[in-house]
């Protein structure tokens, strides 16, 4: 099997960020990463170009990253408050949802899509539990929601 090199333009996921020279498939390249301008031959010509470039893409890249670190520490300082109905015993009727966790980050300013959010077992006592959530690329933040009784209403 013929492999060439060439010259990324853009990341490709499990190959590699722009600028950087890789060894792929002919077929690959030809008829996937070349035609979609994902990729250039590697010449040096191209590779001059992609310096300047890839500095650039460093740089915003870097700021994303210290980015993303400022968000994983204000959530990580974040501690949620919710009240459920539950037994004398503190189990929920029922559960605290990825849905209801959405709903009290959206309070507290964050947006996050439901996928984004990471519980281990369902929430059903009254207690201090913690969940992550996936905030970019491989960055996760571990949040506190605090689960408080639902005050009841005494019918006599």
């Amino acid at each position: 099997m013929k492999s060439v090199e060439i010259l990324l333009r853009e990341a490709v996921t499990d190959l590699g960020r722009p600028g950087d020279v890789v060894r792929v498939a002919a077929g690959y390249a030809r008829n996937y990463l070349l035609p979609r301008r994902i990729a250039v031959a590697a010449t040096e010509e191209n590779k001059r170009v992609m310096v300047k470039r890839r500095a650039i893409y460093d740089a915003q890249e870097a700021a994303k990253a210290e980015e993303v670190a400022k968000a994983v520490a204000r959530l990580g300082d974040l501690i949620l408050e919710t009240k459920q109905r539950c037994d004398e015993q503190g189990h929920l009727y029922g559960s605290v949802s990825a849905a209801q966790i959405i709903e009290l980050l959206a309070a507290a300013g964050y947006v996050f899509e439901e996928k984004a959010i990471r519980i281990g077992a369902p929430i059903k006592t009254v207690d201090t539990h913690v969940f992550q959530v996936h905030v970019h690329g491989e960055s996760y933040a571990e949040v506190r929601i605090k689960v408080a009784a639902e005050a009841t209403v005494d019918a006599s």
